[in-house]
This record gives C-alpha cells, structure tokens and sequence, in this order.
C-alpha cells in the first residue's frame, strides 16, 4: 500500500487562504497606524522604494508558491487515478491521465526503456525527477535567502539617512529640518525591518509547506513505480528464479492432478470389464432362460419341431 497524503497541497492552499484573511483582517483593524508609518510624514521616498520592493518581491514568490501548488494538485490527482488504474485490472494504467503529469512521464519512460530489452535503473530515474523538480523552487528560494536581507538593506539606508540628517543638525543653527530627517529616517527603518520580518515569516512558511509538497509528491511517484511499474517491464536474477519456482510449482501440481486422473481412468476402465462381463454372463442366462420357455411352449401346445 502507497503511503502518501493525496490532498496534501490542496490542504495547504486552504491553510493559506485561512491566513490570508487573518492577516488581511489584522492589517484592516491597524490601518490607521500603518498608514502613519508607511504612506504618511514621509519627507523621502525611500520608504516606498524599499518597502515597495519587499512588497514585489514577497508577492512574486507568492504567485509561484501557489502556481505549484495548483501544479502539484493535479500531479496528486493524477498519481491518484494511475493507482486506481493499475489495482482496476479492467482499466489501462494511462487511462483518463493527463499525458503531461509526471506519473504518466514515469509510466511512458520505463515502457519505452523495456521495449529496448534495457534493465530500467529506478534510481536514475528518481534522481532525475528529484533535479528537474527542484529546479521549479528557484525563484522562491531565491527570494526566500533574500527577502530578510531587503529588510537588513533598507535599515541600513534608513540610518544613512538619519545620520544625514544629524550631521544637518551639527552643522546647521536651525536644526529642525535635520531632526525631521533624523526622525524620517529612524520611522523608515523600523517600517523596513517590520516589513521584511512579516513577509519573511508568512513566505518562509509556506515556502516551507511547497518544498513539503513536493517531497510528498515524488515519494508516492517512486512508490508506485516501485509496486506498479517495474514489476511489469522489469526482470531481475531474484525474479526470474522466483517465476521458475512458481511455475515449477504448478507443474508439479499439474503432474500430480494427471496422475490422479489416470488412476481414475484406470479404476472406470476395471469398473468398465466388470461390468461387460456381467453383461455378457446375464445375456448367456437369458438366452438358455428363452430356449427353456420354448422347450416348454412345444411341449405344452404339441408343436412340431422345424
């Protein structure tokens, strides 16, 4: 029996969306603070910049960790059906399989490698599956390595700029502007920070629960093919010795039923002379038993002997 979860990304997709709501219903109850320390008193624009690029790049890896789970879902619902198919003996193993899923890939694969009288290297295959999908989870990896250091980076512009404007502050009479940067500069950091670490938290998480996905996912492609495929294209010394034993086997059986069924044959056969023989006896007395009734009837009406 194949041991892998078949809803496993739909669950995820339900566990995000779950999340979504709440965090968009925290930020709905929070918006007056956040518009005051993102949109509003900002005397750069380097608020929107840095916060604005986070925002991108969190968004970005966002629509490519549910664009593969969405994938993955229907790689799941396909390996699901294949199984169903091969346990059917009634059903073709492709039947009613999108001819672009892995598992489809897998099954075409190891046909076309037996139909060259080629022993199928299982752990190849494997190995090649695992580094073609792990190249799909590029850009969210990347943007999970990177998306606490935007954080890191616009903290750093952030105290740039307040040290900007302290040196105003040094060098000029009136130091009010300088301290409005100061304070532009300080708010700008700590948005930064703040940004990066809820992103980072909400992204890693479900970056997280995709790489998971995904390993779920190809465990139950090398499970079936290890059950369901190779044993149908695939003879190995072990196997092979084990179908001689079997069929071994049942030739013995069958030499034992044909033996039997001689001994019945020759027992019908003694039954068979035994009774020809009473046959024969019982036809003898029943000639005699007539030739006496007609001794009997001549001398009984005084007929005359032709």
């Amino acid at each position: 029996m194949i041991q892998y979860k078949t809803n496993y990304s739909r669950n995820v997709l339900f566990q995000f969306l779950l999340l979504s709501v709440l965090l968009g219903f925290l930020l709905l109850i929070n918006h007056e603070f956040l518009l005051n320390l993102y949109i509003r008193n900002q005397a750069t624009s380097t608020g929107y910049i840095v916060n604005g690029s986070i925002l991108s790049l969190f968004l970005l890896g966002i629509f490519r960790i549910i664009g593969l789970l969405l994938r993955y879902s229907k790689e799941e619902s396909a390996l699901k059906r294949f199984i169903q198919n091969m346990q059917n003996s009634d059903s073709l193993p492709t039947e009613r399989i999108n001819k672009k899923s892995l598992i489809y890939n897998r099954y075409t694969s190891v046909l076309e490698i037996s139909k060259h009288n080629v022993a199928v290297n299982h752990s190849a295959l494997a190995s090649t599956l695992m580094a073609t999908e792990s190249t799909r989870l590029s850009l969210p990896r990347f943007i999970s390595n990177i998306l606490i250091l935007t954080g890191v980076f616009g903290t750093i512009i952030s105290l740039s700029i307040a040290l900007m404007g302290a040196s105003d502050i040094i060098d000029s009479a009136d130091g009010i502007s300088g301290m409005s940067i100061v304070i532009h500069g300080m708010s700008t950091a700590l948005s930064t920070t703040a940004t990066a670490i809820v992103c980072y938290l909400f992204f890693g998480y479900f970056y997280m629960k995709l790489t998971d996905v995904q390993t779920e996912l190809l465990s139950g492609i090398e499970q079936a093919t290890t059950l369901y495929i190779m044993p149908r294209f695939t003879y190995q010394t072990d196997s092979m010795l084990h179908e001689i034993s079997n069929l071994v086997k049942a030739l013995h059986e069958a030499a034992h039923v044909m033996t039997q069924t001689q001994i019945d044959f020759s027992e019908a056969g003694r039954n068979l002379n035994t009774l020809s023989a009473t046959y024969a006896d019982r036809l003898t007395r029943l000639g005699m038993d007539i030739e006496e009734i007609k001794a009997l009837l001549r001398s009984g009406f005084r007929l005359s002997v032709d």
